[in-house]
């Protein structure tokens, strides 16, 4: 696993800064960005997913292609006691519905925060009234429209 103490240098930087803006790019393609041999390239790259800092590659799916174009973010608050199962059952419960695209679990007011893709309106009140409001561990719920999508294709870093 990567820790803040083992560094990364300038070829390590270039490589990631390629793989975040195409994570198909080519190992020559790689390569040639980085300044570098592409059996190094090819190393590098291996060593960068062997610390972790390569955590995965994934593909990129616009919502509304699936029929999917209303996207909502829903801050969520567990009732209080039990809170450890409760936050543990919530979230493996909630993570496995297909209309969740991320979840984010905080320190504040609210518990969850979870970003869904759904069909329209209708399938929204649904998805909340059935796997939200309608969880007895659930004491209230906050949902906002998403009226622009943008993802920044370096958030694959955090985390």
């Amino acid at each position: 696993m990567f820790h803040a103490t083992d560094e990364l240098d300038e070829v390590d930087l270039a490589l990631l800064s390629v793989l975040r803006a195409n994570a198909r790019a080519t190992n020559r393609q790689l390569a040639i960005a980085a300044g570098i041999a592409e059996s190094t390239s090819h190393a590098r790259v291996q060593r960068l997913e062997e610390r972790g800092v390569i955590a995965g590659y994934e593909a990129v799916v616009r919502q509304r292609e699936l029929g999917a174009g209303l996207q909502a973010i829903i801050g969520v608050t567990l009732r209080p006691g039990a809170r450890q199962a409760s936050i543990t059952g919530f979230s493996t419960k909630v993570r496995a519905l297909p209309e969740v695209t991320q979840m984010f679990f905080l320190g504040s007011s609210e518990d969850f925060l979870v970003h869904v893709a759904v069909g329209d309106s209708s399938a929204l009140r649904t998805f909340v009234v059935e796997n939200l409001s309608g969880n007895p561990t659930v004491a209230s719920t906050r949902t906002s429209i998403i009226i622009e999508y943008n993802r920044n294709t370096s958030t694959a870093s955090f985390g």
